[in-house]
C-alpha cells in the first residue's frame, strides 16, 4: 500500500520556529506517511538537510509579486494543485493565523483533513479576534507544549479546541554531535570555552542589544565568541567592542552542534528554549517584544525555575551585566542542572501519531463548513461584546480608507515569463530566493501536468 501523503504548510515567521517544527514532524511521519513541506521561509533549502523530504518555496505576500488578493488565491490554488498531483490527505498549517488561501482550501477540497499547528503563548494583540472562526474552519488543532505552559495567560491558554502535545524540537541527544564533534564541525578550539549568540542585528533596538550583550562577555577570559551573522549595523558599523574573538559561522540546524557550547545569550522564541533548555546549555534570553509571540512570559518562567537567565529586553545595563554572569561557572552549572529536569522534547512524534489516526478520519463535509463560516461571520461581526464591536468598527473603517488611499508600499514586480525550476539545491535555489525575481519551485519527480497547471496558476497570479 501507498504511504499516504501530508502536506506541511509554513508561513515565514520571524525566525525559523515554524519551519523547524515542520520539519521534525516530518521527520517523524516518514515512516508510515508521504511528508512534503512547503514553506514561505527562505530557509526551506535546508529540508533535505534536516528532514530528508521533498518539499517546495512558496512566496509570501511580502515578496511583492503579485497583489494582496491575487496572492490568497494563489496560495489556495498552489495547495490545491500540490494535493491533487499527490492525492495528500491532510494539509497542515503552522503559522500564527491561517491565511484565507489556507482556509480556502476546504472550498475546494473539502475531503481533505486541514489541521492547525497553533502554538500557544499569544500576546493580546487584535489579532486573536480571529481565533473563533480560524479555529472552527480545522478538522484539527494541535497545540505544541511549552516548557512553560503554566505562564501562558494569553488568548489560546484557556480554549479547549486544541489537543495538547509534548514540546516540538529538532534537537535529539541520541543524534546531536559530541562537544569534540561539534566543535571540529564548528572549526573551533577544543580546549578554550566558546558562547553562542543569536540576537538578530539590522533594526536600531537589535543593535543596541548585541553590543550590550558582546560587552558583557569582554570579562571571560580566552572567550570564542559565535555568531551566525556579521555584527555590523547597516552602516557597515562594528558592534562589537574591541578584544573579543568572533567567529561566523553558517551551519543548518545549529541544534545538531549545541553541545560544542558553554553558553549561549539568544531571544526567547519557542525554538531557542526548546532547544537550548533541552541541550542543558546555560542561557541568557533577550526577549524579542515583536510579533504575537510572549517571549517575555517564556523567559520569565525559565529564569523563575532557575533553568535560563533573563532580562528586561529594553535595559541595555542588565543585558551587559548577566551577560558577564555567563563567565561564572557556578552559575553555569546551576542552570545546567536544573535544565536537566525538563521533559523530553519528543511532540513531534505526537503529532505524527495524530496525525496517523486522522488519515482515515472522514473531513468536515461541505455543508458543515459553509454553515460553520456563515454562523463565524455573523458572531465575528455582532458577538464579541463592546471590545470586539468596535474592532469591527475599526476594521470597517479601515477598509474604506484604504478604498480612497491604497497602501503605497504595495509595488507589484512585473514578470514577463514564468520561469520553473525543479531543484532541491540548496545553493541554487538560495541565490533564486534572495534574486527577488518571479520564479515557481517544483518538488522532485513532478507531473507533467502538475508542472503546466502550476503555469497557469503563476500567468494568472503575477503575469501582467
Amino acid at each position: 500500500m501507498d504511504k499516504p501523503t501530508i502536506i506541511l504548510a509554513t508561513s515565514n515567521g520571524i525566525g525559523m520556529g515554524h519551519l523547524t517544527r515542520a520539519s521534525a514532524i516530518a521527520s517523524e511521519l516518514k515512516s508510515f506517511a508521504n511528508p512534503i513541506i512547503v514553506s514561505m521561509a527562505a530557509g526551506v533549502v535546508e529540508v533535505p538537510k534536516i528532514a530528508g523530504v521533498r518539499f517546495e518555496y512558496i512566496p509570501g505576500r511580502d515578496r511583492k509579486w503579485m497583489g494582496r488578493l491575487e496572492w490568497d488565491a494563489y496560495l489556495r490554488d498552489r495547495l490545491v494543485a500540490l494535493i491533487d498531483e499527490t492525492n495528500a490527505k491532510i494539509v497542515s498549517f503552522d503559522g500564527v493565523v491561517p491565511y484565507p488561501g489556507i482556509i480556502g482550501v476546504k472550498s475546494v477540497r473539502p475531503n481533505v483533513n486541514l489541521v492547525w499547528v497553533r502554538r500557544g503563548f499569544w500576546q493580546k494583540t487584535p489579532t486573536r479576534y480571529l481565533l473563533n472562526l480560524q479555529s472552527r474552519m480545522m478538522d484539527l488543532i494541535i497545540t505544541p507544549g511549552d516548557f512553560g505552559q503554566s505562564y501562558d495567560k494569553g488568548p489560546t491558554a484557556a480554549r479547549k479546541d486544541s489537543v495538547l502535545v509534548k514540546p516540538i524540537s529538532i534537537f535529539n541527544p541520541a543524534t546531536t554531535l559530541s562537544k569534540n564533534e561539534a566543535r571540529a564541525a564548528l572549526g573551533l578550539d577544543p580546549e578554550r570555552p566558546a558562547i553562542l549568540v543569536q540576537l538578530g542585528v539590522g533594526e536600531a533596538d537589535l543593535n543596541s542589544k548585541m553590543t550590550a550583550a558582546l560587552s558583557g562577555l569582554t570579562s571571560w577570559p580566552n572567550l570564542q565568541v559565535v555568531l551566525t551573522k556579521e555584527p555590523v549595523d547597516s552602516n557597515g558599523k562594528n558592534l562589537a567592542p574591541a578584544g573579543l574573538d568572533i567567529k561566523i559561522v553558517r551551519h543548518f540546524p545549529l541544534a545538531n552542534v549545541l553541545n560544542a557550547f558553554d553558553a549561549a545569550i539568544c531571544a526567547a522564541g519557542y525554538n531557542s528554549v526548546h532547544e537550548e533548555l533541552a541541550a542543558k546549555i546555560p542561557t541568557l534570553f533577550i526577549p524579542n517584544i515583536r510579533g504575537t509571540d510572549n517571549q517575555a512570559a517564556r523567559a520569565l518562567w525559565a529564569a523563575d525555575n532557575k533553568m535560563a537567565l533573563t532580562v528586561d529586553q529594553s535595559n541595555l545595563l542588565e543585558i551587559k551585566e548577566n551577560a558577564a554572569k555567563l563567565a561564572l561557572a557556578s552559575i553555569r552549572d546551576e542552570l545546567a542542572n536544573n535544565c536537566g529536569k525538563l521533559e523530553k522534547v519528543t511532540g513531534a512524534l505526537d503529532v505524527a501519531n495524530l496525525f496517523k489516526e486522522l488519515v482515515n478520519k472522514p473531513a468536515k463535509n461541505e455543508e458543515q463548513l459553509s454553515t460553520t463560516l456563515f454562523k463565524l461571520k455573523l458572531q465575528d461581526l455582532f458577538g464579541r461584546g463592546w471590545r470586539g464591536s468596535v474592532y469591527s468598527l475599526l476594521q470597517a473603517l479601515t477598509l474604506v480608507y484604504r478604498w480612497f488611499k491604497p497602501h503605497k508600499d504595495v509595488q507589484v514586480m512585473h514578470a514577463n515569463d514564468v520561469k520553473v525550476y525543479e531543484t532541491d539545491k540548496a545553493d541554487e535555489l538560495r541565490k533564486l530566493i534572495k534574486s527577488g525575481n518571479p520564479f515557481e519551485h517544483l518538488i522532485i519527480g513532478a507531473s507533467e501536468s502538475y508542472k503546466s497547471r502550476r503555469i497557469e496558476i503563476a500567468s494568472k497570479a503575477y503575469l501582467k
